[in-house]
């Protein structure tokens, strides 16, 4: 088979690996990918937003299965430009992807499917989001409030704010896209602020039927212990431990049933990959929101896990058959840390060479993702994005992942490097 994959990012690198491992595949294409992917795929260069671009390429070189990677080639309709072609592919409809591309679209849907969620507003400029927040729907000017970008923001759209101000201030640096574009800005969602554990629950789904992957826990926020900015995910874990059989079960008919029902109520049936951000509130599970694709960089955290051949999974989504398809997990747990450049989440530096990849690769049970690498013109691999570098390790129980994992990330380095020491602690 030839087979491409959209994106550039570790999550990306973790799609390309696992098809890497399948007897069916024998040619991998990635557009654009990055330093670490040209070492197993053929980077392609063609932007994963250039819709027309891909279709081109997947029509002139036969591709016979495409996965698309990242959210913001699914929200410019790349799915439904494939389809229209004949050409077979893994990922949402423009329509569909709607429940990640506006945060507003997603918390309607919700409340129209009676899906637990927080309680919320959606405001379409800084006098309405203030006069909202004076009315004591959310509490008082002390009470803890989230406020969310409607539009795509790479992760970095929410601010979970300790009180009025701080909303505010949060308002006020997306109108004037400081830290995100302002167009994903032009609404905002004003949110009661849940409190629980988060855990990310994953899962394959072919309109009908769907198959769960490990939970999973996210580390957003840059510093150890939980402080400063939002990132796009600075460190992942998996324990089957995340959840209780109950909670799981009931996660399955209040959440996941009533939404892939709605998506098919609606007119947009819900082929691809489900992610659900989920507190687990003393009420029950909550939904904070919808991914409606890998999570990066838990991708790196949950493949290094699959035993069953991806392609073989991929088929059963096409040909809507996964109830009829066993997917199989490796036992015990995983850990995934990034490593990321300087400034980042901001304007990350560029450019420094990256010491220390071959000997942290010679690390058993573990594999180093690569996100924002490339290669200098001498062959050295540098960083390139704010994400440089995913090293993700697996083992029987979690304690002794994070310890293999933490182990190779010493052996790397580069000027400016950071990460979180406390992952998974």
């Amino acid at each position: 088979m030839k087979i491409l994959v959209i994106g550039s990012g570790g999550r990306e690198h973790a799609l390309v690996w696992s098809f890497d491992r399948s007897e069916q595949v024998n040619t991998i294409f990635c557009a654009n990918g990055n330093a670490g992917i040209s070492e197993i795929a053929e980077c392609i260069d063609v932007s994963p937003v250039d819709v027309d671009g891909l279709v081109k390429f997947a029509v002139e070189n036969e591709i016979d299965l495409t996965f698309v990677g990242g959210e913001t080639s699914l929200a410019l309709g790349i799915v439904d430009k494939f389809e229209s072609k004949g050409l077979k592919v893994i990922g949402l409809s423009q329509k569909a992807t709607q429940l990640e591309s506006s945060k507003a679209f997603a918390k309607d849907f919700m409340a129209r499917h009676k899906i637990p969620t927080a309680k919320y507003r959606v405001v379409e400029s800084t006098q309405e989001a203030v006069e909202t927040l004076n009315s004591g729907h959310f509490g008082d000017e002390n009470s803890p409030v989230v406020v969310k970008a409607d539009g795509l923001a790479a992760g970095k759209g929410v601010v979970v704010a300790a009180n009025r101000k701080e909303a505010l201030d949060a308002i006020n640096s997306m109108v004037i896209g400081e830290l995100i574009d302002a167009d994903a800005a032009k609404k905002i969602v004003l949110e009661e602020c849940l409190v629980g554990k988060e855990v990310s629950l994953i899962m394959f789904a072919d309109g009908k039927n769907f198959a769960l992957m490990p939970p999973t826990r996210d580390h957003k926020r840059i510093g150890e212990g939980d402080t400063g900015a939002n990132t796009g995910g600075m460190g992942t874990i998996t324990d089957t431990g995340f959840l209780t059989k109950s909670e799981t079960n009931k996660i399955i008919n209040e959440i996941i049933k009533p939404t892939l029902k709605g998506c098919e109520d609606e007119g947009f049936p819900f082929k691809g990959i489900l992610f659900l951000g989920l507190m687990m509130t003393e009420d029950g599970a909550k939904v904070l929101e919808y991914n409606v694709r890998f999570g990066d960089p838990e991708t790196q955290a949950i493949l290094v896990n699959l035993e069953t051949d991806l392609v073989d999974i991929c088929e059963a989504i096409h040909n809507q058959n996964l109830d009829n398809t066993l997917i199989e997990w490796k036992e015990g747990s995983s850990a995934c840390v990034i490593l990321a450049a300087e400034n980042y989440p901001k304007s990350p530096r560029k450019g420094d060479v990256i010491e220390g990849l071959d000997e942290a690769n010679k690390h058993e049970n573990v594999v180093i993702f690569h996100a924002g690498t490339s290669k200098d013109d001498e062959g050295n691999i540098i960083t390139s994005g704010g994400r440089v570098l995913a090293v993700t390790a697996i083992a029987s129980n979690l304690s002794n992942a994070l310890h293999r994992a933490y182990k190779a990330v010493n052996e790397i380095k580069w000027e400016g490097m950071q990460y979180r020491r406390d992952i998974g602690r």
